[in-house]
């Protein structure tokens, strides 16, 4: 366990110092100008399988929060139901919410699980996490009551 706080530790100060305001509010994890995934389509995590790139010309507004579509397909079905494509914790990394932190999730280290997006912040996170999933997803549910409205950096302190 001491590993991973130091290695969530290590990473703690450049998320905090990459996270600014975002446009789409604290408890989703966007850019500064409100895109979400970095871009990646939310409905081919189900349908192909794989984080696939978004088209910048074919996208939704949810939440204030832009989301990229690889089709016109994938846009409408997000738009009939949005909730049912949206990453879990506003795509923070699942374990960082576990551990009590808001870090950046890795659109292209993610996982479904009870028909539900995770993310992680990276490989090696995702292995940590792949070792309790049911206790850890418990965990940052729990956490996310209280984390969700805060900023990433405040909770460093």
């Amino acid at each position: 366990m001491n590993k991973v706080k130091t290695l969530i530790s290590g990473v703690a100060l450049s998320v905090a110092m990459a996270t600014t305001a975002l446009a789409a509010g604290v408890e989703l994890n966007a850019s500064s100008t409100g895109l979400a995934l970095q871009g990646h389509d939310p409905v081919a995590y189900f349908t192909e399988g794989e984080a696939t790139p978004g088209n910048w010309k074919i996208t939704s507004s949810y939440n204030d929060a832009t989301y990229r579509f690889a089709s016109e397909e994938n846009k409408a079905e997000f738009e009939r139901n949005p909730e049912a494509y949206l990453p879990v914790y506003g795509g923070y990394c699942a374990f960082g919410a576990a551990m009590g932190f808001k870090f950046d999730g890795d659109p292209n280290v993610w996982k479904i699980v009870d028909d539900k997006l995770y993310l992680n912040i990276s490989p090696d996170i995702q292995e940590r996490w792949e070792t309790d999933i049911p206790g850890f997803i418990e965990k940052a549910s729990a956490n996310w009551e209280d984390i969700a409205d805060k900023e990433p950096a405040s909770l460093q302190q």
